[in-house]
């Protein structure tokens, strides 16, 4: 750092024009960050006309008195370097000679309420790390070199594309032997290859964002345009990001646009007034959370949260936000009492400001960043969140199946011999499957605070725990919807997760487990080597059902349709701890079925029951001797006790009387 020139700040020209000011004054800035917050820059001197070398600080503070600008540069000296506001606007900005990547700083606010703080920059691009506050002067020298991942993304459209996507948490993936996180660069040397090796499509990172305590897993947000400085610098992130793009990963972010941290040193009163929250409890406060909730009625603060979205896309490359607590922004009710909220201008419970901030997020973001995704975590019944925002919707790509979820872990907790009086809660899902786009979630959620990991969740000895849980993970691929698992659930997990340690990853060395490794190492590239999963995902064309009565056996039965050209996939799962040897199958067509996936197999830690490799359907003109569900033609197999199989068409060529001609050359991923 260098020691920056005497305080002639007021002397240099504005750095925001009037363009820049009248788009701040709207709400309408969508680089909001490229105009506040601190920026190294060169600006010409008033006197002689050469360049200064130094930073810029912009910060928006509309009741303040007076703001200064204090840091290690002048020994946190409220005298030493003042702003100016510029007009109207409410932003106050100075320019510090001398001033270069890596200072500390801080602002320090005379507030409307009479009170001197110092608040960390909102804006800031990089942050001490905890449990130091302040902020730090950044400048990326970052050189990226994923132009072809993004040139293709932008080509592509998510719903129509294989996504399987692998939660995780940064601190707790992997630690060093003295329990220190690894960084963003230790990060990229080994995370890219293993997501690569096991087929997953996309890594989602549990917020990155700066937060200053560690409990809350990032969900309690401080500096929203700061990555997490516990891993490195902002570039360090930038790096990892890169890493993976050129490895086929796309990146998706978690991101918390509906509640704030309470830290007094952040945005809370910032100007003191309630500037960034709202200034009511009944709207501003999150009972449930303990955290305040964003005004965003107010333009300017719902320019701040769109701006924010579109920044970890632009500048960090991310290629998707998973949008957390979107069902505790849409109601004005919320988690609170009959007289503890406030109705809308209609008396209605709908949080309007809310629903219009997410479309607007939604529409600039699909908008500015082609090929990007949103994903809604909504666990209600809120109609239309994937919706066109034109027709109303709320605009995201995806939303969370907290539905199917539910239902189906509440399924496979049960002991078997009474799965068979649930049986709806496997079926049920295909009622709505495709009234969104949907994402099918076991995610972090799931395995802490009691409710025990994936694997013992479900009964029975280990064996029959681990093999519950293939067939699971092999119904919910097949499953119309996208695939989300939280870290550990690849190889089962038997601890819950703690966000204070590593993962156990020397279960690996255990065959049950490092078999479960396998099986999702299979199902991804199983997965994007059939389309007949993910083609028609959310289009009803895309699924029917070949059986979804059979309760007495514990048994369900469904095609995927790629449509013309594409062969069809039955997947049938067993989860009777049972054996159901000559089961009779209904199938839409004669011929050989290859069996491409098989979860009891003994490679998986399963008891290596199966058919050989393929099954046999025969044609059964005979309506009467036809399987359940009335198919043209009839398999007889054995299904293996608490496993899935699935089984691939024969080539449509080579059918007699096959619907589609199409030959595995004409299939854009080729043959298995």
């Amino acid at each position: 750092m260098t020691t920056p020139e005497p305080p002639t700040a007021r002397t240099f020209a504005p750095t925001l024009g009037e363009v820049d000011l009248h788009l701040v004054n709207e709400g309408r800035h969508e680089q909001l960050w490229q105009v506040l917050g601190a920026h190294v820059r060169e600006l010409p001197d008033p006197a002689t006309g050469k360049p200064v070398a130094g930073t810029s600080f912009a910060v928006w503070a509309p009741a303040a008195h007076a703001v200064s600008v204090i840091g290690d540069f002048n020994g946190w000296d409220g005298n030493a370097h003042p702003m100016r506001t510029l007009g109207e606007s409410g932003v106050w900005e100075t320019f510090v000679p001398g001033i270069d990547g890596g200072t500390t700083y801080k602002y320090l606010i005379h507030g409307a309420d009479g009170i001197w703080r110092q608040k960390a920059d909102p804006m800031a691009f990089y942050a001490e790390q905890p449990p130091a506050t302040g902020s730090r002067v950044f400048h990326s020298s970052h050189t990226w070199t994923d132009d072809a991942w993004l040139a293709q993304r932008a080509r592509r459209t998510a719903v129509y594309e294989p996504m399987s996507v692998y939660e995780m948490h940064l601190g707790s993936w992997k630690r060093h032997p003295d329990g220190s996180f690894w960084t963003y660069d230790e990060l990229a040397a080994d995370l890219p290859d293993y997501l690569a090796d096991l087929g997953f499509t996309h890594v989602e990172l549990m917020p990155v964002m700066q937060h200053p305590f560690g409990g809350s897993w990032g969900y309690h947000v401080t500096s929203y345009f700061a990555p997490d400085a516990r891993f490195g610098d902002p570039d360090g992130l930038r790096r990892l990001i890169d890493r993976l793009h050129n490895a086929g990963i796309g990146v998706i972010l978690d991101w918390v646009p509906g509640h704030f941290a309470t830290d007094e040193w952040a945005l809370v009163r910032f100007d003191g007034t309630p500037l960034y929250e709202h200034g009511d409890p009944r709207r501003g406060w999150h009972p449930e959370w303990g955290s305040h909730i964003f005004n965003f009625g107010r333009s300017e603060v719902a320019n701040f949260l769109y701006a924010n979205a579109v920044y970890w896309l632009e500048e960090f490359h991310a290629d998707g936000l998973r949008v957390d607590g979107v069902a505790s922004m849409l109601y004005l009710d919320y988690a609170r009492g009959h007289d503890q909220w406030l109705p809308n201008e209609y008396g209605g419970r709908e949080h309007l400001e809310a629903v219009r901030f997410l479309q607007e997020m939604n529409a600039t973001v699909y908008k500015r960043v082609p090929g990007v995704v949103t994903i809604a975590e909504e666990s209600t019944a809120w109609p239309g969140v994937t919706g066109a925002t034109s027709g109303g919707g709320l605009g995201f790509g995806f939303k969370w199946n907290m539905g199917w979820m539910h239902d189906t872990l509440g399924y496979l907790q049960r002991e078997p011999v009474h799965r068979a009086w649930h049986h709806g809660e496997l079926t049920f899902s295909l009622v709505y499957a495709f009234s969104e786009n949907y994402v099918l979630p076991l995610s972090h959620d799931e395995v802490v605070h009691g409710k025990g990991s994936l694997p013992r969740k479900m009964p029975g000895d280990k064996w029959q725990q681990m093999a519950n849980l293939r067939a699971y993970l092999a119904f919910m691929w097949a499953h119309p919807g996208k695939q989300l698992v939280f870290m550990g659930s690849e190889f089962a997990q038997e601890s819950e997760w703690a966000e204070q340690r590593e993962l156990d990853w020397s279960l690996l060395g255990d065959p049950l487990h490092s078999g479960m490794h396998a099986l999702v190492r299979d199902l991804n590239h199983r997965y994007r080597d059939l389309p007949a999963l993910w083609r028609q995902d959310n289009e009803p064309a895309g699924f029917s059902w070949i059986d979804a009565q059979d309760a007495g056996h514990n048994v369900v039965s469904f095609l995927r349709h790629g449509g013309d050209g594409v062969p069809d996939l039955a997947c049938v799962v067993n989860f009777a701890a049972v054996p159901h040897h000559d089961y009779r199958l209904g199938l839409p067509v004669a011929g050989r079925w290859e069996e491409v996936l098989n979860t009891d197999a003994e490679s998986y830690g399963g008891s290596g029951v199966g058919n050989m490799g393929a099954v046999e359907a025969v044609a059964s003109p005979d309506l009467e001797a036809r399987a359940p569900g009335g198919q043209p033609a009839v398999a007889v197999l054995s299904l293996p006790p608490l496993a899935a199989l699935w089984l691939k068409a024969p080539d449509p060529d080579v059918v007699p009387g096959a619907v589609t001609t199409a030959t595995d050359a004409d299939d854009p991923t080729g043959p298995l």
